[in-house]
């Protein structure tokens, strides 16, 4: 059985910084690139980030761009995002998410993604 499991989140001032992380366990993690994606109140679910299975390409929404930065520890199943100058706009649900597809590629769409998390709640005061 694969769980996704989130954590991390948290509510910060703005132009604080904070690190997610996501585990994921029942599947061979390094088979699987991984996603972060985040849904406000009221507005689609969006791609945040994404990274291959080797991490060695990654993708980053214009919104983030600069700000944010995906990583992967497949010794320890585990992809991070690390969030700096973090903005009010920021604030919403971030997703983890699986995806078992092609090598030296990633997806920022969700529809792609096979397995996902709970969610871990980020809230950026102004």
């Amino acid at each position: 059985q694969v769980q996704v499991v989130e954590s991390g989140g948290g509510s910060v001032q703005a132009g604080e910084s904070l690190r997610l992380s996501c585990t994921a366990s029942g599947l061979t993690f390094d088979d699987y690139r991984m996603g972060w994606f985040r849904q406000a109140p009221g507005k689609e679910r969006e791609g945040v980030s994404c990274i291959s299975r080797s991490g060695s390409i990654t993708w980053y929404a214009t919104s983030v761009k600069g700000r944010f930065t995906i990583s992967r520890d497949n010794a320890k199943n585990t992809v991070y995002l690390q969030m700096n100058s973090l903005k009010h706009e920021d604030t919403a649900m971030y997703y983890c998410a699986a995806d078992e597809g092609p090598k030296a590629s990633c997806s920022g769409s969700w529809s792609h993604y096979e397995h996902w998390g709970q969610g871990t709640q980020v809230t950026v005061s102004s």
